[in-house]
C-alpha cells in the first residue's frame, strides 16, 4: 500500500511536468508516508519529554493514517533503543497502551517484523542493537501484544543469516526461556519512573482480593480510578472475570462491579470488550484449572449484553473456530473427523477419496466449517498444499458444496482472520489470494465477494482482505497470475488441465476419433473439473458452426465419464458468461438456446436448470 502510494505520485508528478506547451511551474508533492514518519517523530519525542500515554495516544489518533501505525512501532522502538533505560520503558509501557485501542494487533506485529527486517541496519549505528531489540521482542511477548507463535513464523520469513533471526533468537534463548523470565523482563530497565505492566496488574489483583473480601464497590472503583491507567482497564475486566469462576462467592460481586464501572463511564466499552476478548482466547488453558471455566464464560457474555455493559458486537472469539459456546460433540468429533480427512489428502492427492469421505461423514451442515479448516491447514504449509486447496474447491462446488457454502465458509475464515494472523504471518495476504483464486476458478462470482464483505464489519482485518482479492482481480493478467500465485510453474493442476482440454477438443474436431477424446478426458484424471470440457466444447461448436461436439458430449455421458453436475455446470458457466461471448459470436445466445433444448431432451441437465434458463 506505502509503496503503491509512493509510486502513484511520483507517476503523478512525471506526467504533470509532461504538460507542453504550458509554462512549467516548480510544484512539492508530498508523500503521505514521508508526511506521518516526520509527524510521529515529535510525538514520540514529546512523549519521551512528558511521560503522557492518554496525550500519545490522542495524539496519534487525530493524524489519522493508521495504515502507516506500523512506522509509528518501528519508529517509537527504534528511537528508545538509543536512548537511556527511561525511554526504553516509556517505550514498551505505550506499546502495551495502544495495543488494541489505536493500534490493531496486526500492525503491532507488522510494526516488530519491520523492526527485525531493520535489524543489520540498527546495529551499525546502535551498540548491542541485537540483544536490545531482542529485549523488545521478549517484552512484547510477556506484554502480551504479541503471541509467541510470531517468534517461530517471523524467523522463517526472515534469511538465516540475517540479524533479525539473531534478535529471535536472543529473545527466545536469554530471556523467554529463563526461570521467572516475566519477571526479569519486565525489570531490566528498572530504572523507569513508570510503573511497570507487572506492578500494575499487581495491583490490580491486589484491589479485587480486597473488593471481595468488604463488598465496597465505590472503593473499588475509587481504586480503579487511582491507578491512572485508563488504557490498561482490560486487565481489570479480565482478572474480575477469572476471580468470578474461581470463587463462585465471589461471582455477583465482580459482575457487580463490572456493570457499575462501565456504567460511571470508569471502564470504556472498548476496555470491556478487549477484557473480555483476552479471557475468552485463554479459555482452552484456563479450564485446565477451572474445569467449568468455559460454561461459565457462556452466561456471563449474555447477562452483560442484556444489562447492556459489554457491547453486544462482541465477536465471542474463544476456541479455534471463533465459536463462544461450548461446542456439542456432534461438531467436535466433525472437526477431528476433517481434520484427518484433509491430512490424508495432502498426502494422497485423491479428491474422489476425499469426496467419498466427505460423504460418509453425512453432515453438509458442516461444508462451511470443512472449507475454513481445509484453508487454514494449507495456509500452515507449503503451496503445494495451498495449491491443492484451491484445486479441491472447485471439486467441491461441483460435486457437494453449494455456493452458499462456499461462502459461509470463506466469512468464517475472515471473521477470525486475526485470530489466525496470530499464528500464520501474511495470514490476510493468503486469504485474500485464495478468495481471488476462488473467483478466477468460477468457484465464487465476484458479486459473492460483495455478499461476503457486507457480512464483516467494514473496518476488521477480514474486510481489508476481501478488499484485498478485489485488487488482485482487476490487475492486469489476473488469471493467469492467480492461476500460478503459490508459486507456480508451468505444472499446475487447473491451468494444465485447460490447456490439456482445448487441445484434445481441438483435434477431435478436426477429424479425431471419439473413443480417442473420451479417453483423453479420462486420462487427465480431473472429474471434477469436466464442466471445462464441457464449456469448452459449447464455445467451440458456437464457433466453428459445427454440432458435432454434441455427439462428444453425448458419448461422454452416455460412458458416465461427465457427470450431470458436471454437465450442468459447463452449461451454467456458459449461460453466465454468454453476454460476453456474444460479443464474439454474434448468434451465440441462439446456439444456445438450441444447445439447451438438446441437453434436455438427451437428459444431460439436472432439472433445477430449467429456470436459470429459461431467460436465454
Amino acid at each position: 500500500m506505502n509503496y503503491i502510494n509512493k509510486r502513484v505520485m511520483h507517476a503523478y508528478s512525471y506526467s504533470f511536468y509532461l504538460q507542453e506547451p504550458y509554462q512549467l511551474v516548480g510544484s512539492t508533492v508530498t508523500d503521505p508516508l514521508d508526511e506521518f514518519k516526520k509527524a510521529v517523530v515529535s510525538i514520540i519525542e514529546e512523549y519521551f519529554s512528558n511521560g503522557d500515554v492518554e496525550l500519545t495516544a490522542s495524539d496519534l489518533r487525530e493524524l489519522g493514517s493508521s495504515e502507516y501505525y506500523p512506522y509509528f512501532i518501528k519508529r517509537l522502538v527504534s528511537m528508545a533503543m538509543d536512548r537511556h533505560d527511561k525511554e526504553k520503558e516509556m517505550a514498551s509501557v505505550l506499546l502495551s497502551a495502544l495495543y488494541a485501542d489505536v493500534i490493531s494487533p496486526a500492525q503491532i506485529r507488522d510494526g516488530f517484523f519491520m523492526l527485525l527486517e531493520s535489524a543489520d541496519d540498527l546495529a551499525v549505528d546502535i551498540l548491542d542493537a541485537v540483544d536490545i531489540l531482542a529485549l523488545f521482542l521478549a517484552r512484547a511477548v510477556v506484554d502480551d501484544i504479541i503471541p509467541p507463535a510470531f517468534l517461530a513464523r517471523a524467523r522463517r520469513a526472515l534469511p538465516e543469516s540475517s540479524k533479525g533471526v539473531q534478535v529471535i533468537q536472543t529473545a527466545e534463548k536469554s530471556y523467554l526461556s529463563a526461570p521467572h523470565h516475566a519477571e526479569l523482563v519486565e525489570r531490566r530497565w528498572g530504572g523507569s519512573t513508570h510503573i511497570t505492566v507487572e506492578e500494575v496488574k499487581k495491583k490490580i489483583a491486589d484491589l479485587l482480593r480486597e473488593y471481595v473480601d468488604s463488598g465496597d464497590t465505590f472503593e473499588a472503583c475509587r481504586c480503579i480510578r487511582e491507578l491512572g491507567v485508563s488504557f490498561f482497564h482490560h486487565e481489570v475486566v479480565k482478572r474480575a472475570l477469572v476471580l468470578a469462576m474461581e470463587i463462585r462467592l465471589a461471582e455477583s460481586l465482580m459482575l457487580k462491579l463490572l456493570k457499575e464501572a462501565a456504567e460511571e463511564g470508569l471502564v470504556s466499552s472498548s476496555q470491556m470488550v478487549k477484557g473480555f476478548s483476552r479471557l475468552a482466547e485463554s479459555l482452552d488453558d484456563l479450564a485446565l484449572d477451572i474445569p467449568s471455566a468455559k460454561s461459565l464464560f457462556q452466561t456471563f457474555v449474555p447477562k452483560a449484553i442484556s444489562e447492556g455493559w459489554l457491547d453486544a458486537s462482541f465477536t465471542k472469539p474463544a476456541g479455534e473456530d471463533g465459536e463462544i459456546q461450548v461446542e456439542d460433540e456432534k461438531v467436535r468429533k466433525y472437526k477431528k473427523e476433517a481434520v484427518t480427512i484433509i491430512h490424508e489428502y495432502f498426502l494422497s492427492d485423491d479428491i474422489p477419496e476425499l469426496i467419498r469421505s466427505l460423504e460418509d461423514l453425512g453432515a453438509p451442515e458442516y461444508n462451511p466449517i470443512f472449507l475454513k479448516k481445509l484453508i487454514t491447514l494449507a495456509m500452515d504449509r507449503k503451496n503445494r498444499e495451498k495449491e491443492m486447496a484451491s484445486v479441491l474447491l472447485s471439486a467441491l462446488h461441483i460435486e457437494l458444496f453449494s455456493t452458499e457454502d462456499i461462502v459461509n465458509g470463506f466469512v468464517l475464515l475472515l471473521e477470525s482472520a486475526e485470530d489466525t494472523a496470530l499464528d500464520i504471518l501474511d495470514a490476510s495476504n493468503e486469504l485474500a489470494l485464495f478468495l481471488a483464486r476462488a473467483v478466477i476458478d468460477d468457484v465464487l462470482a465476484p458479486l459473492n465477494l460483495e455478499e461476503i464483505g457486507s457480512r464483516l464489519p467494514p473496518k476488521c482485518s477480514g474486510s481489508e482482505t476481501v478488499r484485498m482479492a478485489r485488487t488482485l482481480i482487476a490487475a492486469r493478467h489476473a488469471g493467469e497470475r492467480l492461476l500460478r500465485c503459490w508459486g507456480g510453474g508451468t505444472g499446475w493442476a487447473v491451468e494444465d488441465a485447460k490447456d490439456k482440454i482445448m487441445k484434445l477438443l481441438e483435434e477431435y474436431e478436426s477429424g479425431g476419433v471419439v473413443s480417442e477424446a473420451c479417453q483423453c478426458i479420462r486420462d487427465l484424471g480431473m472429474p471434477f473439473f469436466n464442466h471445462e470440457v464441457v464449456k469448452k466444447a459449447l464455445i467451440m461448436a458456437m464457433e466453428k458452426k459445427n454440432d458435432r461436439m454434441l455427439h462428444l458430449l453425448q458419448e461422454c455421458f452416455s460412458e458416465g465419464l461427465i457427470t450431470i453436475n458436471q454437465m450442468t455446470k459447463g452449461f451454467t458457466r456458459i449461460k453466465d458468461g454468454l453476454d460476453d461471448l456474444a460479443l464474439d459470436i454474434p448468434n451465440a445466445k441462439e446456439k444456445f438456446g438450441f444447445y439447451v433444448e438438446h441437453a434436455q431432451a438427451k437428459g444431460w441437465l439436472l432439472p433445477s436448470f430449467d429456470s436459470s434458463a429459461s431467460d436465454v
